[in-house]
């Protein structure tokens, strides 16, 4: 059994990152490995002008929790560290206190920071990679973390300091890559192709069934879960909405700074946050989970979850969902930030209620076959086997 030391940062919102550390965790102790979680929170953030003064010298490197790490690493004496988030505070010391003590590291690449200040590959609403192969201290001139030009200077120093230093290249032994598409943009930034293995995440199965999918004779309705805010392509959704029939509800479950957009439109009902029992009833009562993102997204956990409970999936034909939806089997996808694509594709899936409920079938077979708590136990194993050799 091994031990293993889990390392995150955790941020001001809570997010899918944070699920994912708490479900990798349970999984393992649940197969008697002994891990332990050391983390920080931006709660924590110091206030006032020194305190982010402090914070932002330490983005780059922190002596500090260096020190920390290496009493942790020597109390604990780890075979694995499993380092998720270290933005910002916790920062690339991990991985020097982890050399010292000659422990391996893997990390996951949850979202695109090690190579995007802005952590999206996102700029004015579009999709942009200039950091990828270029300086990312364009990022400073353009504002992309935060919008605060000061701000993208700090996070773009750090990108850059540690790129040419071979921080990535030498310092950690296994990468893990949520799709494909994001393994491949790795690559593109320099990463080295043979350290990053792709694990999906998981998600513990809701349902006892062997196949579902949303019920052909019920009228229903189409979902969306998730932060109602620019990058999810929520103006792109209200555009197509107003295209589909008056009596077709899109129901939508989350808040943002876009919320105030979803007011009086006859045929959108918007439900505010919900917690996850209410969205798992939502999931058996729909027919379709709409995911609009205009941003190459990492691995939305609500596609899996959609997935899991026979939900087909319409979503925009851009980065992993590309990866992860396949098209006419599993769900359908359509051109990004085109609302009569996206109109167009939610009326087939209205009136071809048979065909939705086919796609919905697929769907959840394709869960059973690669999101499960038991495959993600396996491929964790593999990495962790491969790190240490």
């Amino acid at each position: 059994m091994l031990k293993i030391l889990f390392v995150h940062n955790y941020y001001q919102q809570a997010g899918g990152e944070d699920n994912v550390v708490a479900a990798e965790i349970m999984l393992l102790r649940q197969r008697g490995h002994d891990v332990q979680l050391w983390s920080v929170d931006n709660k924590d953030l110091p206030a006032g002008l020194s305190g982010k003064l402090k914070t932002a010298l330490s983005t780059n490197y922190s002596s500090l929790n260096r020190s920390v790490a290496q009493n942790i690493l020597h109390n604990f004496q780890p075979d694995i560290v499993h380092v998720h988030n270290i933005f910002p505070q916790i920062s690339p010391s991990i991985y020097d206190a982890c050399l010292d003590e000659g422990i391996p590291v893997v990390q996951t690449l949850h979202n695109y920071r090690p190579i995007c200040p802005g952590s999206m590959l996102m700029r004015d609403g579009k999709v942009c990679e200039l950091c990828i192969s270029g300086s990312p201290y364009q990022a400073a001139w353009y504002g992309c973390y935060r919008g605060s030009k000061l701000g993208s200077l700090v996070v773009a120093h750090m990108v850059s300091q540690h790129r040419h230093l071979g921080t990535w290249l030498h310092k950690v032994d296994r990468f893990i890559a949520l799709t494909d598409f994001a393994k491949n943009k790795f690559i593109e930034a320099g990463f080295p192709a043979d350290k990053i293995a792709v694990k999906a995440n998981f998600l513990h199965d809701p349902l006892q069934l062997e196949s579902t999918g949303p019920d052909a004779t019920n009228p229903g309705f189409a979902l969306f879960v998730g932060r109602i805010s620019e990058e999810k392509g929520i103006k792109t959704l209200i555009r197509a909405w107003r295209l589909v029939n008056d009596q077709s509800l899109l129901k939508m479950a989350g808040v943002g700074p876009l919320q105030n957009l979803l007011i009086d439109i006859r045929n959108i009902a918007p439900l505010g946050r919900l917690n996850a029992d209410d969205i798992s009833r939502l999931m058996r009562q729909a027919k379709f989970l709409v995911l609009p993102s205009e941003w190459y997204e990492g691995f939305p956990l609500v596609l899996v979850e959609a997935f899991a409970h026979g939900l087909p999936v319409l979503a925009s034909r851009l980065g992993s969902m590309a990866d992860i939806i396949k098209d006419g089997e599993t769900g359908l996808l359509f051109t990004p930030g085109d609302a009569d694509d996206l109109a167009s594709k939610a009326k087939w899936l209205l009136e071809n209620p048979l065909q939705t409920q086919k796609l919905g079938i697929n769907a959840r077979r394709t869960f059973l076959e690669k999101y499960t708590a038991e495959r993600n136990y396996s491929d964790l194993i593999t990495i962790y086997e491969n790190a240490a050799r």
